[in-house]
């Protein structure tokens, strides 16, 4: 695996907040003695670690954002709602139209650009867990130590569920030691999920229950955000037992974490649905205090104007009558007067009311509790403890909040299984490709996606993985392109 020449640099950023003051770079060849330089203080180690969530949230220079430009600043959802049956593009042509008729080209841009960022908050993450690994301070408490560590681990843990789940085999750089990791081959998915698995529970074991290292706010992921994501994690895996167990212990820990009951709220900062969010820089231009897909989603004026992404008529179609995600969650623009486009209005500050410098009312939400009782459900329903009947009423929680009669528990079992998508579907829908991984890891993709009139014809079922990009490929001769691309 090349590691472009910017991933020899370790950003750190002195925060206050999440806003940038101070940029320090580790000069190349990164070894453990410059790196752990770095971590003489507990002060330094907190910038460090801050600085890649500032990246993961505002950009690769946390400064001048760039919408989609970044893995986890709105690309994956984006482009899992494309590749998937949620978004429609308005334009006939261009980068994006590639991933929503699923007719990918080995130069598309976007998943080079996921690939790119998602490796640079993984260097980001080794250069903290040797730093302070290698660090001698006596400045740095062995605490401290073992929760930055923790933390790292889960980013790492996070950015390499997406990096296989988008591309599959992928390489599993574990250091920052590019001796090692240039010429890396890819890795067998099941062994990277290893690895994601381990980060997790060790994440799990260090990390505070509560939200004390951001004053509070949900901005650094705890040990319950561990928790969650490892939840995810053994679904997608198979462990249904243990998907069902992390995810019951998040849901169970009810004085920190419950459902909103008004849906317009869910999405706030730091609301009780929250597990882990983060913090935009609002001192940005063009984004200010919105998050990025209120800024690339939500038309301007928002009942009038034009939308690039618009809800698909699969999606629309999937809402029972009185569902109060769709009347909640979806609002509608006339797009200049060419017709009537849905689009996704989770969250509600956009362009047309954005305000640089301006307070914050919502952050980027990661991880939230509703997914808890999703995954649980699935589990259930998949063989875990409780079978239908528990899958049933766990689903029931989330209907009742959308204002939906209770299923019966009368339903058979495929019956269930289906009740399991669908409310997967209407809860977690414009969210961090959930859809995409949904169809691909349940097998349902070709079936679902091969008759979408904007997918024919069908070009093949390898553009289920993305194409690895091609610069990586002639970089490092270890590294192989995803079968059927050419």
């Amino acid at each position: 695996m090349r590691v472009n020449s910017y991933l020899f640099i370790l950003i750190v950023f002195t925060l206050s907040g999440v806003s940038c003051r101070k940029l320090v770079s580790v000069p190349e060849p990164v070894n453990s003695q410059t790196t752990a330089g770095v971590f003489a203080t507990e002060q330094q180690a907190n910038s460090a670690l801050a600085g890649i969530y500032t990246q993961l949230i505002n950009g690769n220079t946390g400064i001048n954002n760039s919408i989609y430009a970044n893995f986890s600043d709105g690309l994956t959802t984006l482009l899992g709602g494309l590749s998937s049956d949620e978004l429609m593009f308005y334009q006939a042509t261009g980068e994006y139209q590639l991933y929503n008729s699923n007719h990918l080209l080995t130069t598309s841009l976007s998943s080079n650009t996921i690939w790119t960022t998602a490796y640079t908050a993984i260097y980001g993450a080794n250069a903290v867990i040797e730093g302070i690994a290698a660090s001698t301070s006596a400045s740095l408490r062995d605490s401290v130590r073992k929760e930055l560590t923790g933390e790292a681990k889960f980013i790492r843990a996070f950015s390499y569920f997406y990096l296989t789940n988008l591309f599959g085999d992928v390489p599993l750089a574990l250091t920052i030691d590019f001796n090692q990791t240039t010429t890396m081959a890819r890795t067998p998915q099941v062994k990277v999920y290893q690895q994601i698995i381990n980060d997790l529970k060790d994440a799990q074991s260090v990390l505070p229950a509560d939200y004390s290292v951001a004053a509070g706010e949900r901005i650094r992921p705890n040990k319950w955000a561990a928790t969650a994501l490892l939840a995810r994690v053994l679904l997608f895996t198979g462990d249904y037992t243990g998907a069902a167990t992390q995810a019951a212990a998040v849901i169970g820990y009810t004085t920190q974490y419950n459902l909103v009951s008004d849906l317009k709220e869910v999405f706030w900062k730091n609301s009780t649905e929250a597990i882990w969010q983060l913090q935009q820089n609002t001192s940005v231009a063009n984004v200010g205090n919105a998050t990025p897909e209120g800024i690339a989603m939500l038309p301007n004026p928002l009942s009038t104007g034009l939308v690039s992404f618009y809800l698909s008529s699969q999606l629309l179609d999937a809402f029972e009558t009185g569902d109060q995600r769709r009347s909640k969650w979806v609002d509608s623009t006339d797009n200049n007067s060419t017709g009537l486009y849905y689009f996704p209005y989770k969250y509600k500050t956009g362009t047309a009311d954005y305000s640089v410098g301006g307070t914050a009312t919502e952050y980027y939400m990661v991880l939230r509790l509703a997914e808890q009782y999703l995954i649980k459900a699935e589990a259930e329903a998949n063989g875990a403890a409780g079978g239908d009947a528990a899958a049933i009423t766990d689903l029931n929680v989330l209907r009742h909040r959308a204002g939906l009669p209770d299923l019966p528990f009368s339903l058979l079992h495929d019956q269930v299984i289906a009740a399991v998508a669908h409310e997967r579907q209407t809860e977690l829908f414009a969210e961090w490709g959930h859809r995409w991984l949904d169809l691909k890891r349940t097998g349902q993709a070709h079936n679902v996606l091969s008759v979408i009139p904007v997918k024919q014809p069908w070009e093949g079922d390898y553009q289920l993985l993305y194409p690895i990009p091609v610069s990586e490929i002639l970089a490092d001769h270890n590294l192989v392109q995803n079968p059927g691309y050419h």
